[in-house]
């Protein structure tokens, strides 16, 4: 077997599929929880809702997502970040430390009993020293303090490679996968050029 794609692009379900220079792929895994898991207590978070201001969902949205090729958000335009934001059924918080915002909690209701962790993420410097558990019991509390049957995320091989056992830990379920394959935000002018070195750029 050839250890390099061929140039046609084709879908292969037993081997290779060729992804052009100019794109990125990517497995995406989707999980779910269908009841909270039991939680212990906690003292409130210091989180703060980030409401319309779309220059600081951008600014935090960038410091935490560009190290994996987060590209979501950067294909919207204002207006309709802004539409997303102001939507009494989606709720974005800032998870704040010394006056700086170190980390994102995104939650999405618009879909009748069911919520989506839209978002989740810390800035580089806030990660491995146990904030995102309190964040996830947060997302967690406020996502059942809603009528939901489902609570469900997505993740992908271009996050951080804990991600899926981190939300498995958290109670979350696998149930399906897919493949992602896009534009790579970089060369678009989404991303720097310079954003998530650990991916390759193929093309100029």
């Amino acid at each position: 077997m050839s250890d390099r794609p061929t140039d046609e692009p084709r879908l292969c379900l037993d081997g290779y599929t060729p992804v052009p220079p100019t794109h990125v792929a990517t497995v995406v895994t989707y999980l779910e929880m269908r009841e909270p898991p039991p939680r212990p207590p906690r003292a409130p978070l210091p989180l703060d809702a980030i409401g319309a201001d779309v220059a600081r969902y951008r600014a935090l949205y960038r410091a935490i997502g560009e190290s994996w090729l987060w590209f979501g958000r950067a294909r919207v335009g204002d207006e309709a970040l802004l539409a997303i934001l102001a939507d009494p059924d989606v709720e974005a918080l800032a998870l704040t430390e010394d006056g700086r915002d170190i980390g994102l909690l995104e939650l999405d209701w618009r879909k009748p009993g069911e919520a989506e962790l839209a978002y989740f993420g810390l800035v580089p410097g806030a990660v491995g020293q146990g904030r995102g558990r309190l964040l996830m019991d947060e997302a967690l509390r406020r996502a059942f303090a809603r009528p939901i049957g489902r609570f469900w995320v997505h993740t992908c091989t271009l996050d951080h490679p804990g991600a899926v056992e981190f939300y498995r830990r958290s109670g979350f379920r696998p149930y399906a996968r897919a493949i992602e394959v896009t534009p790579d935000p970089r060369l678009t002018g989404d991303l720097p050029r310079d954003a998530a070195r650990q991916i390759p750029l193929l093309a100029e």
